[in-house]
């Protein structure tokens, strides 16, 4: 985890200047972009962070679109109106008891911030910005190419058109 955070502040010092990550490539598609990926024959998506416990002192102001893989149902919320959504249509966790979700890593600080100083909102990553977009990975059909997703994994389908989250036992699907 501290190898991605160290890594992500590293990029982003050299895109200061325009307020935009690009991983995987040299630079990010179109102004509008603050955080994008290489989608050239991608298999490799987001994973979400996996909590055994869902967070309940964000406030919904600065808050609103944090998502999470929720261990203790097996499911992907995201955090909307002060309120968790399930956003998975299964939730079977014996495909994901013998995984090891939790984080180890000793941490410092709260969070990498992309786009901006500082931020209310609490997370990990923490993208920040009133006219720039985060571009997910895009995956062909992530259900035949990605072999071995992990639980909380989000991508783009490109064959879909949608974005796509494995849950730890079925790929769910939303336009």
């Amino acid at each position: 985890m501290k190898k991605i955070i160290y890594s992500t502040l590293l990029i982003s010092s050299f895109s200061i200047s325009y307020g935009q990550v690009s991983i995987g490539k040299e630079k990010s598609e179109g102004a509008s972009t603050i955080f994008d990926f290489n989608n050239v024959k991608n298999t490799n998506g987001i994973i979400l962070p996996a909590v055994t416990t869902t967070p309940a002192d964000l406030d919904a102001t600065n808050n609103g679109g944090t998502f999470i893989f929720d261990q203790t149902d097996s499911k992907v919320k995201m955090y909307e109106n002060g309120s968790w959504i399930d956003l998975s249509d299964s939730g079977d966790s014996s495909s994901i008891s013998n995984m090891n979700l939790n984080n180890t890593s000793n941490e410092i600080g709260t969070g990498v911030i992309i786009g901006a100083d500082s931020s209310n909102a609490k997370g990990v990553l923490v993208l920040e910005s009133e006219d720039k977009a985060m571009v997910l990975p895009y995956i062909d059909m992530p259900e035949k190419n990605v072999k071995s997703p992990f639980p909380g994994m989000i991508c783009y389908d490109s064959t879909r058109n949608s974005i796509a989250i494995f849950d730890g036992k079925v790929w769910n699907y939303w336009k």
